[in-house]
């Protein structure tokens, strides 16, 4: 038995929120004949839900494997790689022996170039104490929800969202409560309701800008209102702008230029393309840095080291020169993507004014955007990401397309979808 299970050769009982590939079940079932059901894991992990799009990527790396043109539109990581003079510099840290344990808040050097990149780029002054480097933002992630959420806590979260914002609430025993947000308020929470989904286990509140999965932009008065009405409520307020940088429409800011103590999440992984450095970082308010620091210290000890060595470099003129040559780059391809879509008939249903995603309706040709997304890669080879992996309403109505590569290929990807839709 191999390859991936489709909704018509599933074993009874299973789905493909169960297994995603014949293989995973062959190891359940020998695990079950020899004793695996006196192995119990945590409870948590069955409140975690798998990625249906990485069922979709596990297919079409079997059909490229086969020789296939595979189109790929539903991975949030850009096609390109960090810029040549921060890959030296990582290679140079290595030559140099500079691959030990840093302090566990980050490297001062990297600390103060991140400080001095704000009031650069955003007027905005961070002092590098408060600045706690990351594995990735997804340690950023999982350290603000030690730091800031108690068990039985719930942060409240728009739907759509990323998936692993609510994941790493479990891993602390709390939830995150998604508040029902609409295509024709470009899925932004209703603040003016946020009082009637606030209870008294609630911990805070967390927003994105630009966001996945949408490409949206919050403007600086929607945070501001935001903030206005969290601190009213007395809880907290997280501002995930790992995409930061990747704007096209609207205002480049930092929620940090409202209020010192507005947490903010950022990363390396996109903007300066450093996806698999695994460098991100998180900004406290003064009061939390102690806590930050001891929580750092025992989930981490320390970021990357080589990684940060490299990061350092990505502050220098010339290469946010070359960043910024690759973001209107990424606008281009956004442009042509968003004109295709509304030539073949699919509604682009959020301002898609940053970050490097689409997200369109497709519910005028499927009910299910998950068979519909499998289908359409058997057929024609272009791979997205289904909605359900974002949200609970009307996520059946909902794919992401991610403009993560160039133009010719996205002219390509929106025929072969077109003649999908045709057939």
């Amino acid at each position: 038995m191999g390859g991936l299970f489709s909704a018509g050769n599933l074993p009874d009982n299973v789905t493909l929120n169960h297994f995603f590939c014949a293989n995973c079940y062959e190891i359940f079932e020998s695990g079950r004949e020899n004793g695996m059901k006196n192995h119990k894991l945590a409870q948590r992990v069955a409140q975690i839900s798998p990625f249906q799009v990485m069922a979709v990527l596990a297919r079409a790396k079997a059909l490229a494997a086969q020789g296939k043109d595979v189109i790929h539109l539903e991975i949030g990581e850009p096609d390109f790689v960090a810029v040549d003079e921060v890959a030296h510099a990582g290679v140079l840290a290595i030559q140099q022996g500079k691959t030990g344990y840093t302090s566990a808040t980050g490297l001062p050097e990297l600390k103060q170039a991140i400080s001095e990149y704000y009031l650069s780029q955003y007027q905005v002054v961070v002092s590098p104490e408060r600045i706690i480097v990351t594995p990735g933002a997804s340690g950023a992630l999982l350290l603000m929800a030690s730091l800031m959420v108690n068990p039985e806590d719930d942060v409240l979260m728009p739907d759509p969202c990323y998936p692993c914002n609510r994941h790493f609430l479990v891993q602390v025993g709390a939830k995150a409560s998604l508040v029902e947000t609409s295509a024709s308020d470009g899925f932004e929470m209703d603040l003016a309701t946020l009082a009637t989904h606030w209870s008294e286990r609630t911990a805070g509140l967390w927003l994105a800008s630009p966001s996945n999965p949408t490409g949206a932009v919050l403007s600086k008065a929607y945070i501001a209102e935001a903030w206005e009405k969290v601190r009213e409520l007395g809880g907290h307020l997280l501002v995930d702008e790992i995409y930061q940088g990747l704007v096209y429409e609207g205002e480049d800011f930092s929620a940090l230029s409202i209020d010192d103590d507005i947490f903010v999440i950022n990363s390396f992984s996109k903007y300066f393309a450093m996806t698999g450095w695994r460098l991100g970082w998180l900004v406290v308010p003064e009061w939390a840095i102690e806590g930050a620091t001891k929580l750092a210290q025992n989930l981490f000890i320390s970021a990357p080291s080589v990684s940060q060595y490299a990061a350092i470099r990505a502050f220098s003129p010339d290469v946010l020169a070359e960043c910024e040559v690759r973001r209107q780059t990424m606008n281009a391809r956004r442009l042509v993507l968003l004109e295709g879509l509304r030539t073949i008939g699919l509604p682009v249903v959020a301002p898609a004014h940053g970050a490097f995603y689409v997200y369109v309706d497709v519910s005028g040709v499927t009910q299910d955007t998950m068979a519909w997304c499998l289908d359409l890669l058997e057929k024609e080879n272009v791979a997205l990401t289904p909605g359900a992996d974002f949200g609970v309403k009307d996520a059946h109505k909902y794919v992401r397309f991610a403009y993560t590569c160039d133009g010719p290929r996205l002219k390509e990807a929106l025929a072969r979808i077109a003649r999908f839709m045709a057939s």
